[in-house]
């Protein structure tokens, strides 16, 4: 029997017999480095090491005993072992081979017990309806790539099977800006119609393994709904959204003009009591909704 250790902070994250390991499963185990320098680089992962972080994220999502949790990213498993403790059902969908070898030796008794079940595939290949979930009645967690962030945001707010809440690890800027910034941006108006943005907590560089240049964030969604647009279209509401942002430099009536006659904005803009001399990152949500109502 060996004792093997992945991260850091004194993190013991499983005892397998070595044996049954495939030399590059041993290899990233025993030495993070490896796969540091030559796979997470290329995948664009960052794994957390800090178990305090893996903590706050799994109550952020709102997991609790019986709770169904999708995550994404599990990587060697530090997320899922909290995800675990607090009791969750865990669907863990990670795309990476040797990563997927090292969960299923890890948490083979969560496996066998039907606790965790590990899938092995890109989660942008996946749906929440190919996974059996249903709406509102799972919770998301995850600790992605930087790269994917702004595609899983938008996958599960927008597809009709949403979660009933998410937590996040992201890029501290983006989290900003989402949740945080008094300026709005095509991004945190998109959340904010799906849902309540929180910025719960910053996580340093240092709780990865390999430390990225940035700093990151816990970013927690709730109250995920599409009730926001129960009296407006979806598209339309995008549609607007986009043509009033399409030009940062000009005022929000002089981009929309490409898309709806001037006088009709003038007139929609008096009906919602926007100023017509206004930018689209200082329109509320609320503003929005109504300047699409008015179009």
């Amino acid at each position: 029997m060996k004792v093997v250790v992945v991260g850091s902070h004194d993190y013991l994250l499983s005892v397998v017999e070595s044996s049954h390991v495939s030399p590059l499963c041993t290899a990233m185990i025993e030495s993070p480095s490896i796969m540091s320098k030559k796979r997470a680089a290329t995948l664009g992962q960052h794994f957390l090491n800090a178990r305090w972080a893996a903590t706050l994220v799994a109550q952020s999502a709102g997991v609790a005993p019986g709770v169904t949790v999708l995550e994404i990213g599990p990587g060697t498993g530090n997320l899922t072992h909290e995800l675990l403790a607090l009791g969750g059902k865990v669907i863990a969908v990670e795309k990476d081979s040797a990563l997927i070898e090292l969960l299923r030796l890890r948490f083979r008794d969560e496996i066998a017990s039907g606790a965790l079940t590990v899938i092995g595939n890109d989660i942008r290949n996946v749906s929440p309806e190919t996974l059996g979930l249903a709406a509102h009645e799972y919770v998301l967690s995850a600790n992605i790539p930087y790269y994917i962030t702004g595609d899983i945001i938008r996958t599960f707010l927008e597809t009709n099977i949403q979660p009933k809440q998410m937590a996040l690890l992201v890029q501290k800027e983006v989290a900003e800006r989402i949740a945080r910034s008094k300026k709005e941006s095509i991004l945190s108006l998109s959340v904010k119609a799906y849902g309540t943005p929180k910025y719960v907590k910053t996580v340093s560089r240092s709780c990865f393994s390999p430390a990225p240049n940035v700093d990151s964030a816990i970013l927690a969604i709730t109250n995920i709904s599409r009730d926001f647009f129960s009296d407006i279209s979806e598209e339309q509401f995008f549609k607007v959204l986009k043509a009033g942002f399409a030009s940062k430099r000009k005022m929000l009536a002089g981009n929309l003009k490409k898309i709806t006659p001037p006088a009709q904005i003038e007139k929609a803009f008096q009906a919602c009591g926007i100023k017509l001399k206004i930018r689209a990152e200082d329109v509320s949500l609320k503003a929005w909704g109504c300047l699409v109502r008015e179009l």
